[in-house]
């Protein structure tokens, strides 16, 4: 990943319930704010999905775009852009970390870069705003199932 962006947060679950929940994309719809679709187009022998079909919705951004992952156990996943008509790169990560007692911290890496012209600082900021949405929406899900 080039730039990216950085932020953790704790959450009261262990890691194999919260990738549950991350790889769940049917259910995105419901918690991950701006997703109004997340379809797996197609999914490994593992039974984790290898490819998804997104429909994005959050200003600035409004987008359809397929991303690639690859899962390390219940220790993170990685993610990369396969297309997408705005997007040009979405690459990211969540990384767990089990801090003991039921709590895990989950840090979320992501770097984008968009069609439209956009100055670094601006992509930088777009990114920190998705990323607290999403880890605020997932620490939200996890914890109320």
């Amino acid at each position: 990943m080039a730039e990216q962006t950085t932020s953790s947060i704790v959450i009261d679950a262990d890691p194999a319930d919260i990738m549950g929940v991350i790889g769940d994309f049917p259910a995105y719809p419901h918690w991950a704010k701006g997703v109004t679709t997340a379809e797996v187009v197609r999914e490994g022998t593992d039974g984790w999905a290898e490819q998804v079909f997104f429909e994005l919705d959050v200003s600035p951004i409004k987008d359809e775009y397929t991303l690639a992952y690859e899962w390390d156990g219940y220790d993170g996943v990685t993610w990369t852009l396969v297309e997408g008509k705005m997007l040009r790169a979405l690459d990211g990560a969540y990384l767990l970390r089990p801090l003991g007692a039921g709590t895990t911290e989950v840090t979320y890496r992501l770097s984008l870069d968009v069609s439209i012209p956009l100055i670094g600082m601006l992509k930088r900021k777009g990114e920190k705003i998705l990323i607290d949405a999403a880890l605020k929406g997932l620490k939200k899900r996890v914890e109320s199932l």
